[in-house]
């Protein structure tokens, strides 16, 4: 059964108890466990991966169905689902047993998975979607968070503070978080001090670094590279940036592609683009096209998965990455 993330909490009185919680969003998905699944559910959670399961199905299913005094009902956590941890939840459901409750977490499903298709199609599992965050759903939360808090700060500023958190709530709270503690004894905040509490002046380089890359500038992107010496963590942070601004770029074209005019589209464009990336974003524009740049989105997202598998050659995989653009 498909439901929005919204209508959840009507749906729990239905004591439903195996969830589906797939796509990009996992700041909104992880919001969403710990605020309405977790308190609503056992005190007794256990959290695994697919892979550990899969190497250990009988380990795991006698952990399931092991009763004690202390853990009568319990709640397990699967990361990274997959079509191949379906058979297990079959088994486990057909027990009938109401006190074990499971939650399936991962990324994008396509339609063809058998794993979606099986959640879509019974009256007794749900299944929900989550889609990347926007704009606007992220200037909703910053705008919350100023209001509840007392904090004057101008437009100007958050749409700097959004830009900057990649699409990503995660990252918008961790940083919000920042200013919270920041303006206890204050009650505006300024540009200056939001750059000095937050990682937005530490990750200049790498962002830097993808508009250069991106605009095919080959001598100042070749210049950033040999200044730095990145760590495997640092390149996980470039790759996000690829895919921030390439989406960016995405949503640009496809605006042109209605509107004809690259400063409008500019100009109107959410979160706000500042007048001194303007001129890059224009030159980046004119060096991709909309099917170059879906093809670069697939690419990136592969890379990020090649690196995290070989951490140690990380250095090497980016760099040619880059390399290769210019």
């Amino acid at each position: 059964m498909i439901i929005k993330n919204y209508e959840l909490k009507d749906n729990l009185k239905k004591k439903i108890n195996y969830f589906l919680l797939y796509g990009q969003n996992s700041g909104l998905i992880e919001e969403l466990i710990n605020k309405d699944l977790k308190p609503f559910f056992s005190k007794n959670i256990f959290k695994y991966d697919e892979s550990d399961i899969l190497s250990d199905e009988v380990s795991f299913k006698e952990g399931v169905f092991n009763k004690s005094f202390f853990e009568n009902d319990k709640l397990i956590i699967i990361n990274q689902a997959s079509d191949k941890i379906l058979h297990i939840i079959k088994e486990i459901s057909e027990k009938e047993d109401e006190q074990i409750k499971i939650i399936l977490k991962t990324g994008n499903l396509e339609k063809k998975s058998k794993l979606r298709n099986f959640f879509e199609k019974s009256k007794d599992f749900i299944i929900i979607p989550f889609y990347e965050d926007n704009y606007q759903s992220l200037l909703i939360i910053a705008q919350k968070f100023f209001k509840e808090n007392n904090i004057k700060i101008s437009t100007q500023n958050v749409n700097y503070i959004i830009e900057n958190s990649k699409g990503n709530r995660i990252n918008l709270k961790n940083e919000l978080e920042k200013i919270k503690n920041f303006s206890q004894n204050k009650s505006s905040i300024e540009l200056n001090e939001i750059i000095k509490l937050t990682n937005l002046a530490e990750n200049y380089n790498i962002s830097e670094l993808t508009d250069q890359c991106l605009a095919k500038n080959k001598k100042k992107t070749l210049h950033i590279l040999n200044e730095n010496n990145t760590s495997p963590e640092d390149n996980i942070l470039i790759l996000k940036n690829f895919l921030y601004k390439l989406k960016r770029l995405k949503r640009l074209k496809l605006e042109l592609e209605i509107k004809k005019n690259t400063e409008s589209v500019i100009s109107s464009y959410k979160p706000t683009i500042f007048w001194k990336d303007k001129d890059i974003i224009k030159k980046q524009l004119k060096e991709w096209s909309l099917p170059q740049i879906r093809v670069l989105i697939n690419k990136t997202n592969d890379v990020e998965l090649l690196i995290k598998k070989n951490s140690q050659a990380s250095n090497q995989i980016v760099s040619n990455f880059i390399l290769e653009k210019l």
